[in-house]
């Protein structure tokens, strides 16, 4: 909306205006805009969830240092998720179909997540929308993004092609051509790609969501993720960059980096107030709705494998739980850790929550730095 305003519409009468063209400058203006709207409207929002008594509800099986922390406002995604949508749509340019795939993602599975902790609250337990049923909503709209993108590579503005980490040549397509010129073979050379873009954003928003077990870790988390998605879209959007870089360049993708830099800016708002001890949880509908986010902006600038690495400790927490599980069951109850996900685990052993949480931080950095580096090392 400002973009248009200040650029389209009144740079030509003020040339200083001119600079409003510029991505980076839209970038920064959208995280500091998404970082004060978080900041400023996080004592209202707390206030508000105290008085109708939206408060967290903690598992008796959890820790036991947890349980003081039963009561304390919770569905503070919903926050995030408003510092993330309206810096989007002032700084950037909303003629890119891109951007809306984005917000949409983000509104999608932060939709999901409020209907999990709304009945959570309602219930007075732990007990929201069956394991069932929420895999079935999140599966159902990961498929639903990845037959839109089918439709955008057939109008030309997406390539299926995945970038490999180390790899300059090899860009391997899930996307199986039709020997006949069938529908139904259409249809199931398309199915893999489909499934594989709900598997991502499915894996991405429930790790997400069993990483935020401790205050501040998965927001902080977040930051860093953002930040190196900030970094990766406009690497991708910017000519001299991808050329450098040997990637394939996609100018459509050059306004997602205003997306991601209003993702950082809100995660860091969040902190504010996440931070240990914390004031607000973000809940379901905040970590469901930046992990589906997190994960379609990979899928959207080809960078699925990295995102292995960008999300590197929410992937092991996800995989801690798998395979607690699976030891579980397989093994006739004995288990691979002490409690699962994995921050319940150096709970567990004797490490205070503070030094968890700034441990796996220092971990989520060096990944994502490392992520950021196999860019040139290719």
């Amino acid at each position: 909306m400002l973009y248009f305003l200040l650029y389209e519409q009144l740079y030509r009468y003020a040339s200083p205006l001119r600079v409003f063209r510029y991505t980076t400058f839209r970038t920064a203006f959208a995280s500091l805009t998404a970082l004060f709207l978080c900041v400023a409207l996080g004592p209202w929002l707390i206030q508000k969830l105290r008085e109708f008594q939206i408060g967290q509800y903690i598992r008796e099986e959890g820790p036991k240092s947890h349980q003081k922390k039963a009561g304390t406002p919770t569905m503070g995604g919903v926050l995030i998720i408003i510092s993330i949508v309206i810096p989007t749509l002032l700084w950037a340019d909303l003629r890119y179909p891109y951007v809306w795939i984005a917000i949409a993602a983000l509104l999608g599975y932060g939709w999901i997540g409020f209907l999990d902790d709304y009945a959570k609250v309602t219930k007075r337990r732990n007990l929201g929308l069956s394991g069932r049923a929420k895999l079935v909503y999140q599966f159902a709209l990961g498929f639903a993004f990845g037959v839109i993108l089918l439709v955008m590579r057939a109008q030309g503005d997406f390539n299926t092609a995945m970038n490999i980490p180390f790899v300059k040549q090899f860009k391997p397509s899930l996307l199986i051509q039709p020997l006949l010129l069938n529908p139904w073979t259409y249809v199931l050379g398309a199915a893999p790609f489909c499934v594989f873009v709900a598997l991502v954003v499915v894996f991405s928003s429930n790790a997400v969501n069993l990483t935020d077990g401790l205050d501040g870790l998965a927001i902080g988390l977040m930051v860093i993720a953002a930040g190196a998605l900030t970094v990766l879209t406009y690497a991708g959007g910017h000519a001299q960059l991808a050329e450098y870089l040997q990637l394939a360049r996609n100018p459509r993708t050059s306004e997602l980096t205003i997306f991601c830099g209003s993702m950082t800016g809100a995660s860091l708002g969040f902190l504010w107030y996440n931070a240990h001890p914390a004031e607000i949880f973000m809940g379901d509908v905040g970590a469901l709705g930046l992990g589906g986010a997190m994960a379609v902006v990979a899928v959207l600038i080809k960078q699925e494998i990295l995102l292995v690495f960008i999300g590197g400790v929410f992937v092991l927490e996800a995989v801690s739980v798998i395979l607690q599980v699976g030891s579980y069951r397989l093994r006739h109850g004995k288990r691979i850790f002490k409690m699962a996900p994995l921050h319940h685990h150096f709970e567990a052993k004797g490490w205070t929550e503070s030094k968890i949480i700034v441990r796996f931080w220092i971990a989520g950095l060096v990944l994502a730095l490392f992520a950021l580096t196999t860019l040139k090392l290719r």
